[in-house]
């Protein structure tokens, strides 16, 4: 294949990963937290590249790293996860912006981590993007129903006898590695929009849960090809190209609802 088939299948593959893991992070409210987690795995792709060790690589131990810190500020007496998700979103970026600053001479283009370059993507960054949207699938098929119940009814969860920490480890992980998938697409800010724009447009149009699962990943997979298309057809970068078309959606999508919703009025 060459390069720009090469984008445009990631664009879907990315696209239907972030739709599906999308859904996770709007249906348990853990959009500020995957935000702070694009930010905050920016310094893990700069020291990779610095070290010469795989970008992808760099950012998944970020990510860890990110999790552990942010679940350790958020039992802080007093504290909470939005104040853990604000202090390391800034100050993960900054620690980036400050490697950067340090290493003036890195062999790669440090400003494709902030906004994509997907037609610069590989072949093994698709299979990576590919593994990770088949563990994804295997998770939600397998595991769905107690995920779903521990997302809306946590009191009944953990009355059943079933502890929520592994739930919500598993979510976590499979937020951070969407994340981690997104970076080479849409980059360490834009990876946001691809992630939460999609699930939040199905969940305008869909009527039940299973229906926002399977709308999601559809719409995140449009939204990557998309993206590609018009930045091919309009000379323009990619990565912003995908999240305006992802928040393109979304737009769509809450006119859509609000329509409906504005004729059910009028016939009553």
């Amino acid at each position: 294949m060459g390069y720009f088939e090469t984008a445009l299948l990631a664009g879907l593959v990315i696209g239907a990963l972030s739709g599906l893991v999308g859904s996770l992070v709007v249906l348990r409210q853990r959009t500020f937290f995957a935000q702070a987690l694009t930010h905050a795995t920016f310094p893990g792709a700069i020291a990779a590249a610095i070290l010469g060790v795989s970008i992808p690589l760099g950012a998944a131990v970020a990510a860890v790293a990110i999790v552990g810190i942010m679940t350790v500020i958020g039992k802080v007496e007093r504290q909470g996860a939005q104040v853990a998700s604000g202090i390391v979103l800034t100050a993960g970026f900054a620690l980036g912006v400050l490697l950067q600053a340090l290493n003036p001479s890195l062999p790669v283009q440090v400003d494709s981590y902030l906004v994509g370059s997907i037609l610069t993507v590989t072949t093994g960054d698709v299979l990576l993007a590919a593994g990770v949207l088949l563990l994804a699938v295997a998770v939600m098929v397998f595991l769905g129903k107690e995920i779903l119940f521990s997302t809306f009814d946590k009191n009944g969860f953990r009355a059943a006898g079933y502890r929520e920490w592994p739930i919500e480890l598993l979510s976590l992980a499979l937020i951070a590695a969407t994340v981690v998938t997104a970076m080479p697409a849409v980059g360490a800010i834009l990876a946001i929009a691809l992630i939460a724009a999609p699930a939040a447009a199905a969940r305008q149009l869909a009527r039940t849960t299973t229906q926002i699962f399977v709308a999601a990943p559809l719409i995140g997979a449009a939204s990557g090809a998309i993206g590609v298309l018009l930045s091919r057809a309009l000379d323009v970068a990619a990565g912003p190209a995908i999240a305006l078309t992802a928040a393109g959606f979304f737009l769509a999508a809450l006119g859509v609802h609000r329509l409906g919703r504005a004729r059910i009025r009028l016939r009553a």
